[in-house]
C-alpha cells in the first residue's frame, strides 16, 4: 500500500528502508538466470560472493550463497557462465542495497541453451523477422563499410585487408566492440546504431572470429536481434565458421560464413571487375563486328541487284514498252480513222445519190403545195390552184390546169 507523506510529515531514511525490506521479503524466493561477472571466493570464509548481470539489458545484482551451495558446482561454474540460481531477495536496510540470498545454483548446459535459441527463433520467426521479403540488396560498390568487430581481431584484419586486396579505394568505419561476455550485447547494439544513423555508411559488416556456443551467445540475443531488423542500412553477419548460426545469420541482410567471406560479398574484386569489363567489351565489338558484316552483306546483296547495278533499265525497258504501245496505239486508230473516213466517203456518195437535188439534177421538179407538202397524185390538187415547182436551179410557180 502506498505510504502517505508530505513536505510537513516527511518520512525518515530508517522508516523508509524498513518499508522497502518490508515489500521485497514479500517477495519471495525466485529463480533467476543470469551471467556470473564477479566472483569472490575468501579462504576459510563461509559465504562465496557473485555478481549476476543481464547481459541484455546491463543490469547487475549481488548474489551471496554458503560456501557449500557455491562447492556443490564449483567445479563447472566459473566468472563468464551463465547460471540459473534459486534464490530469495534480501535488502540490506543499514546501506540501502539489495541483494540475493542464493539456495542453490545451476549451471545452464549447452543443450538447454541451444533449446532456449530454437524457442526465440521460433517466436522471432513468427513475427517475420526472418522472412525473405525483409532482406535488403547490398550496394554493388560501397564507398563506405560499417565494421563492427573486436579490437585487434582477426575478424577485423581479415576483413580489412582481403576488403582493400579486392577494391583498394574502399573506406572503413571500424566500431571496435566486446564480441563475448556480459558487455558484448549492449557495445554491439550500440555500434550498429551509430553506423545506421550514418548516411554515408552503404552496409554494415559485423564479424567476429569462431567460438564455443557460448562465446556466440551475444549473436543470438534478442536485443541484438531486433535491432539489425530495424535498420535501415543492410547488414552482413560473419559470426562464426561455416557451422556457426547464430541468429543474426537469420535476421541479417546477408549471412557470410567467415569474415574472409564477408569481405569478398560485400567488395568486388577489382580484377575480375576489369575483366568482366574486358569481356563485355570485346563481346560488345564482336557483336557490333557481326552487325557491320551483316549489314555489310547485305548492302552487298542489294547492290548486286540489276535494279541498282543499272537503274534506268526498267525504266528503257517499260520506255521501249510504251513506245511499242504508242505506235500500236497510233496504228490503230489510223486504221480505224482510215476505215471510218472510207465509209464516211460511200455513204456521202449514196447519200448524195439518194438526195433530192440529184434526182433534180437529172431534170426532176418537185412540186409544193403552199402548206409545203409534195404532191404525190393529180387529185391532191384542184384547177386553178397555185403551186411552187422547186427544180435544180431554183423555183417558180405554176398553176394547175385541169
Amino acid at each position: 500500500m502506498a505510504v502517505n507523506t508530505s513536505a510537513e510529515a516527511p518520512l525518515p531514511v530508517g522508516e523508509v528502508s524498513r518499508l522497502i525490506g518490508g515489500w521485497i521479503d514479500r517477495l519471495g524466493a525466485v529463480w533467476v538466470e543470469g551471467q556470473i561477472t564477479q566472483l569472490s571466493r575468501r579462504p576459510g570464509a563461509g559465504v562465496v560472493f557473485l555478481t549476476l548481470r543481464d547481459p541484455s539489458y546491463d543490469i547487475s545484482v549481488g548474489v551471496t550463497c554458503y560456501r557449500q551451495v557455491f562447492d556443490a558446482v564449483a567445479d563447472v561454474v566459473s566468472e563468464g557462465a551463465r547460471v540459473v540460481v534459486h534464490c530469495k531477495p534480501e535488502w540490506y536496510a543499514p546501506r540501502g542495497q539489495l541483494s540475493l540470498r542464493a539456495a542453490e545454483i545451476r549451471p545452464v548446459g549447452v543443450g538447454e541453451l541451444l533449446a532456449r535459441l530454437e524457442q526465440l527463433k521460433k517466436s522471432l520467426a513468427r513475427e517475420g523477422l526472418f522472412a525473405p521479403e525483409r532482406k535488403k540488396p547490398l550496394p554493388f560498390l560501397p564507398q563506405l563499410i560499417g565494421l563492427v568487430c573486436g579490437r585487434a581481431s582477426a575478424a577485423e584484419r581479415d576483413v580489412l585487408e582481403n576488403a582493400r586486396h579486392r577494391w583498394p579505394a574502399v573506406r572503413f568505419e571500424v566500431r571496435n566492440v566486446a564480441v563475448q561476455g556480459v558487455h558484448a550485447v549492449p557495445q554491439v547494439v550500440q555500434a550498429v546504431k551509430e553506423l545506421d544513423a550514418l548516411e554515408e555508411v552503404d552496409v554494415i559488416v559485423v564479424a567476429r572470429g569462431g567460438g564455443s556456443v557460448e562465446d556466440l551467445l551475444p549473436f543470438s540475443d534478442e536485443q541484438l536481434v531486433r535491432a539489425v531488423a530495424a535498420c535501415r542500412t543492410p547488414v552482413v553477419s560473419a559470426i562464426g565458421h561455416e557451422p556457426d548460426s547464430p541468429l543474426l545469420d537469420l535476421v541479417a541482410d546477408l549471412r557470410a560464413s567467415t569474415p574472409t567471406d564477408a569481405a569478398k560479398k560485400v567488395v568486388p574484386d577489382v580484377g575480375e571487375e576489369y575483366e568482366r569489363v574486358r569481356m563485355l567489351r570485346d563481346r560488345a565489338r564482336r557483336c557490333v563486328g557481326a552487325l557491320l558484316e551483316r549489314e555489310e552483306r547485305g548492302l552487298a546483296h542489294a547492290l548486286a541487284r540489276p535494279s541498282i547495278q543499272d537503274p534506268h533499265r526498267m525504266i528503257d525497258a517499260r520506255a521501249e514498252e510504251v513506245s511499242m504501245l504508242l505506235d500500236r496505239g497510233r496504228r490503230a486508230l489510223r486504221h480505224q480513222l482510215d476505215r471510218a473516213d472510207s465509209e464516211l466517203t460511200h455513204t456521202h456518195a449514196r447519200v448524195v445519190a439518194l438526195s433530192p437535188a440529184a434526182t433534180l439534177k437529172r431534170g426532176y421538179a418537185v412540186l409544193q403545195r403552199e402548206d409545203g407538202h409534195a404532191v404525190r397524185a393529180p387529185d391532191e390538187v384542184e384547177a386553178g390552184e397555185v403551186l411552187r415547182a422547186r427544180v435544180s436551179a431554183g423555183e417558180f410557180t405554176v398553176r394547175v390546169d385541169h
